[in-house]
């Protein structure tokens, strides 16, 4: 791929405006199910569509802000659509997006993508063949896109090595359940989803 076609690829996904995210972060966790992430690599342009999200909120003993900012979290309390990355367990990078106004940690985590642009890289990336399986699971996402700690605290409101965009896709319906991995507020239903996709993560009975 020449730079040409790398430079066209960026303006075919513009990024979604800060003033389009929602200031409530269930709000923006159902807003992301169906929007583009999109990550730049000397390869060239990677990208998937959004199909699970979570919500971390204000007093949510399962978020990484309940206990204040640390350095480790200090992106989470940026304002709404900055990216906090993180590693879980010492094994698998999380793609979060800060969520409300600057100084509230919360944030959405991207569970799962369906792949669009780019599937031989994250195939590359993934060591995999099987598309459903490239980026379905957060860990899984962010080693498809080849995405570590160097991005936290970036702006995906404006175009630059990962960025959110928008092509006005309808996802169609969107389910709602309790989210995958945690031990703390478990029952509360924050996760969401397209319903009927493929690339959602987790067992079929929590897509039900």
């Amino acid at each position: 791929m020449g730079r040409a076609d790398t430079v066209s690829q960026r303006d075919d996904h513009p990024p979604i405006a800060r003033a389009e995210l929602p200031n409530d972060t269930v709000a923006l966790a159902r807003f992301l199910i169906g929007k583009l992430v999109t990550r730049e690599l000397p390869e060239g342009i990677v990208s998937g569509r959004i199909v699970e999200t979570e919500a971390y909120v204000v007093g949510d003993a399962a978020g990484h802000g309940f206990r204040g900012m640390t350095p480790r979290n200090r992106s989470l309390f940026l304002e709404r659509g900055h990216a906090y990355v993180y590693l879980a367990y010492g094994v698998s990078m999380m793609l979060n997006v800060s969520s409300e106004m600057q100084g509230i940690g919360t944030g959405v985590l991207i569970r799962a993508l369906e792949p669009l642009e780019g599937i031989e890289i994250m195939r590359q990336n993934r060591g995999v063949e099987r598309l459903r399986d490239l980026a379905r699971g957060p860990g899984r996402l962010a080693a498809a896109l080849r995405i570590d700690r160097s991005l936290d605290g970036l702006d995906l409101c404006q175009k630059g090595p990962l960025w959110l965009a928008s092509d006005d896709f309808e996802p169609g319906e969107i389910g709602q359940g309790i989210r995958i991995g945690i031990s703390r507020d478990a029952d509360r239903l924050l996760r969401f989803y397209v319903r009927g996709s493929s690339f959602v993560s987790g067992p079929k009975s929590l897509q039900e």
